[in-house]
């Protein structure tokens, strides 16, 4: 079942982490040595820009500095997760625990994480040059032959091989 989430770029990917870092700091009253809203954005930004126009070196230069970017307020997240309330310190930890995924994955990695808000979405090969990629969780659905009735639905996790099935 394919879900509604933008591709997922490293970049933007990582923009979103601190930005929910951020946000989440200051709902549980952490105070943050930098939280790098003007930078961080910019560095996003300027990462689609050298993409666009094949400056491959710039690019991955600006990667870096956004990722250490992230990395810095994550570890100052990190270090005050104790100080916020019981429930939030399991909601920060969370968080904390996918934001660490996002930063440490590369780009051939299995078991990536595409979208910090549904961890559960795989990356699914259509074989399209339209849409070469899906991203959400396979599903088998049966309906009978004539009415066009559902009769059963079933979650596949784990990207199952389907080519050679029917």
């Amino acid at each position: 079942m394919p879900k509604a989430i933008a591709n997922p770029t490293d970049s933007r990917l990582l923009e979103r982490c601190r930005e929910h870092l951020v946000k989440a700091a200051a709902g549980h009253g952490l105070k943050l040595r930098q939280n790098y809203n003007r930078e961080a954005p910019r560095l996003a930004l300027q990462i689609g820009r050298y993409a666009h126009v094949k400056q491959y070196k710039r690019m991955r230069k600006a990667l870096r500095k956004l990722r250490s970017r992230v990395g810095r307020v994550m570890r100052d997240v990190e270090r005050q997760v104790d100080r916020a309330s019981d429930s939030g310190r399991v909601a920060l930890r969370e968080l904390l625990a996918r934001t660490k995924r996002i930063v440490s994955q590369k780009p051939k990695d299995k078991n990536k994480l595409y979208a910090l808000h549904a961890p559960e979405v795989e990356c699914l090969v259509k074989g399209k040059i339209r849409i070469p990629y899906e991203f959400g969780v396979k599903v088998s659905i049966t309906t009978t032959h004539k009415e066009g009735l559902v009769i059963g639905a079933r979650s596949m996790p784990g990207n199952p091989y389907w080519a050679h099935a029917g």
